[in-house]
């Protein structure tokens, strides 16, 4: 099956397709995962706005307002549906594979042109099953890969860069726009674009241009609305708010030893026993700079969740391919690309299939639907199986960011600013579940006038 995807044939890629469409049939029709926390709450942000509320202004959650335009028009076409967010992530985890392959193709980062990353790529996306999803860290990516693909074009000779190095901050800036903790991809571009890609002050002037103009159009866009003042208040606060553990790193260690055995193989070949072109030195270091920003994003990211590895996906692939071209013993290649593309995604699904059934807040379980109609309430905890049967009905959505935004002093602005967020939208019904609202009445006292506790932590609009 290696031998397949060495071939430097295009049609290859059906061969990809095809694996994909098969695993993607088991996970759906087999799987029966129970949607996640992050999910509902991506379909309860795109409900909420909507019905006509802005993302900070009316609705406190750290997804970046791209990101929230997206999943409004998701909710606005489809309606609260994972298996729609299943089949939208797959198409995107398809384009990227075929544009990173393409790269890799194209400025020859390898010695010979193969379809291998593809298949491996692919294979590395079903280490969890939530990376195979879409998700706010899936659509920056796409837009982080699109980047990393034009510094790559920098380290070809002779290569016209002016374009190329405004695209990169484009993409960088819209990266950000759909996953905050991206920001921390602007040191590499400028890091790796000045000491491996050699920018000129220009070229470096023009990517931090091209980087800043979709977060100043964000930034317009919440001045129209009169709720810059809001955004500017909460998008800090996403770096610091507390972190959501939702899977251990022994998880994630315990499914990735044996690619990482690989990539370290992979690398130990290229770096050491292989000789490169001045190029393919250039691309590799852009690739271990690209994986220590990525390791930083990862551990900035308030979701401790399979789906924020995605950004590594380009990288392993690249380090796996150069064990599977470079290693010449047929025997140990099969064995390892039968365990890497089929036992790693069996492997996964029987891994998380057994974590369901832990109670560890990442997956919501409750009640099974009952009705079309959704009841509208505000939950202030970390259970969100409420929410199954309802829908968002009050600003506060990430539960840990509300809490520090709650916290924090206020002078008497800030606090009119406050209640008017809450007044404005007067949830029906609230489940207290750490008593964070009995507090916020005792600051308002107009609040407690207009609510009664009907159980304790239960309280419900006069």
């Amino acid at each position: 099956m290696l031998e397949f995807f060495k071939v430097n044939d295009p049609f290859r890629l059906i061969g990809v397709g095809i694996y994909f469409l098969i695993t993607t049939f088991l996970y759906l029709v087999f799987g029966q995962l129970p949607i996640t926390s992050p999910q509902l709450d991506w379909m309860l942000l795109g409900e909420r706005l909507g019905d006509g509320y802005f993302l900070y202004q009316d609705i406190i959650d750290d997804t970046g307002p791209f990101s929230a335009g997206f999943f409004f028009l998701v909710d606005f076409i489809f309606g609260r549906s994972p298996l729609i967010y299943e089949i939208l992530g797959r198409i995107l985890i398809f384009f990227q594979i075929y544009y990173w392959n393409r790269i890799l193709i194209r400025y020859k980062v390898f010695d010979e042109n193969t379809y291998v990353p593809s298949i491996v790529m692919l294979a590395l996306f079903h280490f969890g099953f939530d990376m195979l999803s879409i998700s706010p860290a899936l659509l920056g990516s796409t837009f982080l890969l699109l980047a990393l693909g034009h510094l790559f074009s920098q380290t070809v000779i002779q290569k016209d860069g002016s374009e190329s190095t405004l695209l990169i901050g484009i993409y960088g800036g819209l990266a950000t726009g759909f996953h905050p903790i991206y920001v921390v991809f602007l040191p590499f571009m400028i890091f790796a674009g000045i000491v491996v890609s050699g920018f000129s002050f220009r070229q470096l002037m023009l990517s931090l241009v091209g980087y800043f103009l979709p977060i100043l159009l964000m930034s317009v866009f919440y001045f129209w609305k009169d709720s810059l003042d809001e955004a500017i208040t909460i998008w800090p606060l996403i770096f610091f708010s507390e972190k959501y553990h939702y899977q251990s790193y022994l998880d994630w260690a315990i499914l990735g030893t044996f690619p990482l055995i690989l990539s370290l193989v992979g690398y130990f070949y290229t770096s050491l026993l292989r000789a490169s072109t001045i190029n393919q030195q250039k691309q590799r270091q852009l690739i271990l700079i690209w994986l220590l920003f990525a390791i930083a994003g990862i551990f900035i990211a308030k979701r401790e969740a399979s789906f924020q590895l995605v950004i590594l996906t380009p990288i392993l692939s690249y380090l796996i391919t150069q064990f599977f071209l470079n290693v010449r013993k047929a025997p140990v290649l099969r064995i390892a690309f039968f365990l890497l593309v089929i036992g790693l995604p069996v492997a996964s699904w029987w891994y998380w299939e057994k974590k369901s059934q832990e109670n560890t807040g990442y997956f919501v379980q409750g009640p099974e639907k009952t009705s079309n109609t959704k009841q509208p309430l505000l939950v202030l905890g970390n259970d969100r199986s409420p929410y199954l049967n309802g829908s968002l009905d009050g600003p506060f959505l990430n539960f840990n960011l509300s809490k520090l935004y709650l916290s924090q002093e206020r002078d008497l602005p800030q606090r009119a600013r406050l209640f008017r967020m809450i007044e404005k939208q007067k949830p029906k019904l609230i489940l207290d579940q750490e008593g964070v609202f009995a507090k916020i009445l005792e600051d308002y006292p107009e609040l407690s006038r207009q609510y009664q506790m009907t159980s304790p932590g239960v309280y419900s609009l006069k």
